[in-house]
């Protein structure tokens, strides 16, 4: 179990890894130096051997610029200030030392010829060191990984967790996946317990919906399904002119129920997936919309044009689609007035389009502030949009000063 924080892990983690990089490095350092200074005293030990018995002094000093090697004495002359010089050429460091006497300073010399390393070694060398030094830094690279990984191995395993859930198909096995309670109290663990229990609500509210939507489905259309069979038995009745229009209200009203019902139910499912995916054609429902909408017409002496340059199919949800056609054509049908025509359906093989004339009279309530507007004009566009949206449909109202287009769009 983690007890400390997620802050706190990573910036151990840090901490532990610069702290071995730089044991590592000091290490690294230490032994270069000790293979420098071991490596200068075997090479004099050498030298001092290869001229045994007569053993020569690499280090020597002189009083005077007269008494220096004829190579040192013009640079001597010049009275260079006190300090340490060196001269490739002739494999020599020269100290200057200043004395009693200011007109003169005295000079010590070093002879370092078969003492320093060649330019081949130097190369080899040089190559060595940088060898340790990208080991040194692969080693430091995969330390860092490992310690890393350790410190944030939380959160990955909570991010595999939560990528393992099917958004689309939510249950309520699936809170149970991330058991919150391996991943302590820190931030990582108050994360899970969040998760956990928001992935626990969002599957109780898809249970509820389920249970609501089927029993609302039966108990609401139980009733509708009645009145509709009262009502064609009424008709059969011999009735007056004034109870065949009002039984002809009812029937429509009944009508208008049927659909809100369906509407509403195609919008509150969320695990419908399977009516998603129907194929269907466009243009039996835009006939059946029509003939449901007609009495919106009537003693209006408006025509209504169909025309279709293709019979387009349709992959979604049969029902959702007729329910905005419906919700448009009634919209066309109920701001058209008398006379005001005809309106206009046309289809074609990725669009349907609803056109009718614009009444400013009564329509100035209904126009949106601007174009490809959906909300506004006549009722029920809110719920189109949303259906629109649910099944991967586009719907936009265009309204200028003459008229009003519906464009539906899958």
């Amino acid at each position: 179990m983690y007890r400390l924080s997620l802050r706190r892990r990573v910036a151990f983690a840090f901490a532990i890894c610069i702290a071995v990089l730089s044991v590592a490095w000091g290490f690294a350092f230490v032994a270069a130096i000790r293979l420098s200074e071991d490596r200068v005293l075997m090479q004099q030990l050498q030298v001092a051997a290869q001229n045994y018995p007569s053993l020569t002094m690499n280090l020597r000093g002189y009083d005077n610029a007269a008494s220096l090697p004829k190579s040192l004495q013009s640079w001597a002359q010049t009275n260079p200030a006190a300090g340490i010089y060196e001269f490739e050429s002739e494999e020599l460091h020269v100290a200057v030392v200043t004395t009693g006497n200011k007109q003169q300073n005295a000079f010590v010399v070093f002879d370092v010829a078969g003492i320093e390393a060649a330019s081949s070694e130097d190369w080899w060398l040089l190559l060595v060191i940088t060898g340790a030094v990208g080991t040194l830094g692969v080693l430091g690279f995969g330390l860092g990984l490992v310690v890393m990984r350790r410190a944030v191995a939380p959160v990955a395993e909570l991010a595999k967790a939560v990528a393992d859930i099917d958004l689309e198909h939510l249950s309520a096995e699936d809170s149970k996946r991330i058991d919150s309670r391996r991943f302590g109290d820190d931030e990582v663990g108050v994360l899970a317990g969040t998760i956990e229990k928001t992935l626990e609500r969002i599957s109780a509210f898809v249970t509820r919906e389920r249970d609501f939507t089927s029993s609302a489905s039966h108990e609401l259309r139980t009733p509708i399904t009645v009145i509709t069979g009262a009502l064609e038995l009424l008709e059969q009745s011999d009735l007056s002119e004034r109870d065949a229009q009002a039984l002809d209200r009812v029937r429509r009203a009944t009508l208008d129920m049927k659909t809100t019902i369906e509407m509403f139910l195609c919008l509150a499912r969320e695990t419908d997936n399977r009516l998603y995916q129907e194929e269907f054609l466009v243009a039996p429902l835009v006939r059946q919309a029509i003939d449901q909408q007609r009495h919106l017409l009537s003693h209006k002496f408006v025509d209504v044009e169909i025309e279709h340059f293709d019979n387009p199919k349709v992959c979604g949800h049969q029902q959702a689609f007729a329910v905005a056609i419906n919700n448009l054509v009634r919209n066309a049908f109920e701001h058209t007035l008398s006379g005001q025509g005809p309106i206009s359906i046309l289809i074609k093989e990725r669009e349907l389009l609803i056109t009718n004339l614009l009444n400013h009279e009564a329509d100035e309530c209904y126009i949106p502030t601007t174009e490809d507007s959906s909300h506004g004009y006549g009722l029920g566009l809110g719920i189109v949009q949303r259906l629109c949206e649910r099944n991967g449909w586009s719907f936009s109202l265009i309204v200028d000063d003459q008229r009003v287009i519906a464009c539906l769009a899958w």
